[in-house]
């Protein structure tokens, strides 16, 4: 039996001058959506495209805000508030960290129905759209949480453990490598069979597959993954992860029952 797998330390700057430069992280967010934003400038070419090419470049905006605005406060409410109660000016350093997927889907959501709206279609049709793209960024942003040593997973003696050079020197489930595999590239390949298959043509089903795709997959990884030390397990049943997922899991089997046109 081979012992865990030992880390060098990486660099989580991509380029860097003195503290300051471009984060693998930030490269992930980057990268997610100019990867989404010319796929869907693909389909919008297509002949008889619900969204043109202008109102794609107008979805890009109001994504990039949602993400940014519910992502960041998402981790403050959902995952620190005491500390960030006790210290504000903490909240608009984004550079330094600390973004909530759920926090960021929310911010999503209420952008797309924005700008659902401003284009006089039905959110679902925007939303569709916006999930068959989704699991580039969120392959990317795990990748990105694996070289920064961050979101680690809990102690374990599996043949593939790992010891991160920023942790505490135990071996740990690679839980970012967990969550990259299936919600980034599971969930994208799902994504992409059904996109080739039509599912765009039904209103509603792109945005079930990624609300119970992610929740699933998100919620079974929780149990391997490090709870946040500030937080533990809620009432020693769960993470606060796994408890975000709920609504999204129930949402994805809301929009399968109904079956919307």
């Amino acid at each position: 039996m081979t012992g865990p797998i030992i880390l060098p330390e990486f660099d989580p700057f991509l380029i860097n001058f003195g503290g300051f430069g471009i984060r693998w992280y930030a490269l992930a967010y980057i990268g997610g959506l100019l990867a989404g934003y010319w796929i869907l400038r693909r389909e919008a070419a297509r002949p008889g495209a619900l969204l043109t090419a202008a109102a794609i470049d107008s979805l890009l905006n109001h994504v990039l805000l949602g993400v940014i605005l519910g992502g960041r406060l998402g981790y403050v409410l959902f995952y620190n508030p005491s500390f960030f109660l006790a210290n504000p000016i903490e909240i608009i350093k984004v550079w330094q960290g600390g973004m909530a997927f759920h926090g960021g889907l929310l911010g999503v959501t209420v952008a797309m129905w924005l700008f659902a709206r401003k284009q006089s279609i039905h959110v679902l049709h925007v939303s569709d759209r916006v999930a068959m793209v989704t699991p580039i960024g969120l392959g990317l942003g795990r990748v990105s949480n694996f070289i920064n040593g961050e979101l680690q997973g809990r102690v374990t003696d599996v043949p593939w453990a790992m010891i991160f050079a920023n942790g505490d020197g135990l071996p740990r489930h690679p839980s970012q490598l967990y969550e990259a595999g299936l919600e980034g590239l599971g969930l994208g390949l799902v994504m992409l069979v059904g996109a080739r298959r039509g599912w765009l043509r039904h209103r509603g089903r792109l945005t079930a597959v990624l609300l119970l795709g992610y929740g699933a997959a998100r919620f079974a990884v929780e149990y391997v993954r490090e709870p946040d030390v500030q937080l533990g397990l809620l009432l020693g049943l769960g993470t606060m992860g796994q408890l975000l997922c709920l609504p999204m899991i129930a949402a994805g089997l809301y929009l399968i029952w109904r079956r919307p046109a």
